[in-house]
């Protein structure tokens, strides 16, 4: 999917880009995969503000995404790539054999008329979904179970991949996008195939009000708070951080400071850390 460019007709057009949606062949969304859902405007059930930022934005219905591909040996017929508001890749329309109808994140290539499956007896083809364990070594691969049957977990954003490195024993060797490579259980399924939709990545709000459609409200430096607010405010005109390092709202270490907990049960799947 290629990247389109606006005419300067103001400044908020001046750098804006946005995707030319070539790829999309759909756009009236499958009424019988749509769900309605409540915003949350990062609140919890106590209306406290769990996650910040957040808030408003255009309304747009949740599409059902088959993760697990779970219907084996049944030949599904992709009918459409459409767009999905809630995710930054693609979703592909699935008409299976049956007449079921699913969805799934359309990866690189995936073309209108395809056929795909899931199973044992599938072909190393993309958009085909097989357990770790009879994915060929170099195979790339995307929408990555960390438990067998729960779903796809990983690599599912808008060009996304791994690869499958090797195999020892019940576990399988995959190298993921942020450079980490871990074992995962044999058993866990896997696409074959990147995730479309790469160059979304590039795409340039251009305002601000784009962005408030997306639903994310603006971020207010710490700086320029009052020093009740946040531990970098304060001060007469502009003031420096004054702390050895720079802190987040709530005094903790941030900028480097890792947070991971060194007795975290995944730390043993390991194999290669992404800053290594």
């Amino acid at each position: 999917m290629g990247i389109k460019k606006f005419k300067p007709t103001s400044n908020g057009r001046r750098n804006m880009t946005g995707s030319d949606f070539s790829e999309i062949t759909k756009t009236v969304p499958e009424k019988s995969l749509l769900v309605s859902q409540s915003k949350t405007a990062g609140r919890n059930s106590y209306g406290r503000i769990t996650v910040r930022h957040r808030g408003g934005g255009h309304k747009r219905q949740y599409r059902l995404i088959d993760f697990k591909r779970l219907k084996d040996d049944v030949p599904a017929t992709v009918k459409a790539i459409e767009y999905d508001p809630n995710r930054s890749a693609n979703i592909a329309l699935l008409v299976y054999a049956d007449g079921t109808k699913s969805y799934i994140i359309a990866p690189k290539d995936l073309k209108v008329g395809q056929l795909v499956q899931s199973g044992d007896d599938a072909d190393i083809k993309v958009g085909n979904s097989k357990k770790l364990s009879e994915i060929p070594v170099g195979t790339i691969v995307h929408n990555i179970e960390l438990k067998p049957g729960k779903g796809g977990q990983l690599v599912r954003a808008a060009g996304a991949s791994a690869q499958v490195l090797g195999k020892e024993n019940k576990y399988v060797l995959v190298r993921l996008n942020s450079g980490e490579v871990r074992m995962i259980l044999a058993d866990c399924r896997a696409t074959i195939g990147a995730v479309g939709n790469e160059q979304h990545e590039l795409i340039n709000s251009g305002k601000a009000g784009r962005t408030r459609w997306a639903g994310r409200r603006p971020k207010v430096r710490g700086s320029v708070m009052n020093p009740n607010d946040h531990p970098h405010g304060g001060g007469e005109g502009k003031a420096p951080v004054g702390r050895p390092s720079p802190m987040s709202p709530w005094g903790k270490k941030t900028a480097g400071y890792k947070t991971r907990s060194k007795k975290a049960k995944s730390n043993k799947f390991i194999v290669r850390k992404r800053n290594a």
